[in-house]
C-alpha cells in the first residue's frame, strides 16, 4: 500500500484513511486559577466635613450600607452622589422600615422590637452671597 502512495497511483479516497487528527483539543484551562481579581475600592469617598461639588461621588456600595439624605442622590448601582455643592455631613439616624414589605421582612427578621440606626449622607449647601443689586428699567 505504501508503494502506491509514494508512486502517486492511489486515489484520494484512500488517503483519508491515513490522516491523523489531534487526540487532544488545544486551548487553555477554563478554570480561574490565577485568582488575581482587581479590587473595586468600594466605601466612603468623602469624609465628614469636606467640601464637594455637585455630581461628585460620596460613597460606592453593593448593598445599601449608606443612605441618601439631604441633597444626595442614589445611583442605579447604589452609589451616593452630591446633587448640590456644599459641605458633607454624615449622620446616624433612626430607621423605621415598612414591616409589611417582603424585602424588609427577609433582611430585618427578628429585629421588629429593636431600634435600627442607619448612616445617612447629607450635603449642606453653601450660603448664597447677598450682593444682588436691582437696577430700575428706564
Amino acid at each position: 500500500m505504501w508503494n502506491y502512495i509514494l508512486s502517486g497511483t492511489v486515489k484520494s479516497s484512500h488517503l483519508s484513511e491515513f490522516v491523523r487528527h489531534a487526540s487532544k483539543k488545544t486551548g487553555g484551562s477554563t478554570k480561574n486559577t490565577n485568582g488575581k481579581v482587581r479590587p473595586k475600592h468600594r466605601g466612603w469617598k468623602v469624609q465628614d466635613g469636606h467640601q464637594v461639588q455637585a455630581g461628585s461621588i460620596l460613597a460606592t456600595q453593593r448593598t445599601t450600607r449608606f443612605h441618601p439624605g439631604l441633597n444626595v442622590g442614589f445611583g442605579r448601582n447604589g452609589s451616593l452622589f452630591a446633587m448640590e455643592a456644599g459641605k458633607v455631613v454624615i449622620t446616624c439616624e433612626k430607621f423605621d422600615p415598612f414591616w409589611d414589605h417582603t424585602w424588609v421582612q427577609r433582611h430585618y427578621a427578628g429585629r421588629e422590637q429593636q431600634t435600627i440606626f442607619k448612616k445617612y449622607f447629607n450635603v449642606i449647601p453653601e450660603p448664597q452671597h447677598q450682593r444682588f443689586k436691582l437696577i430700575d428699567e428706564v
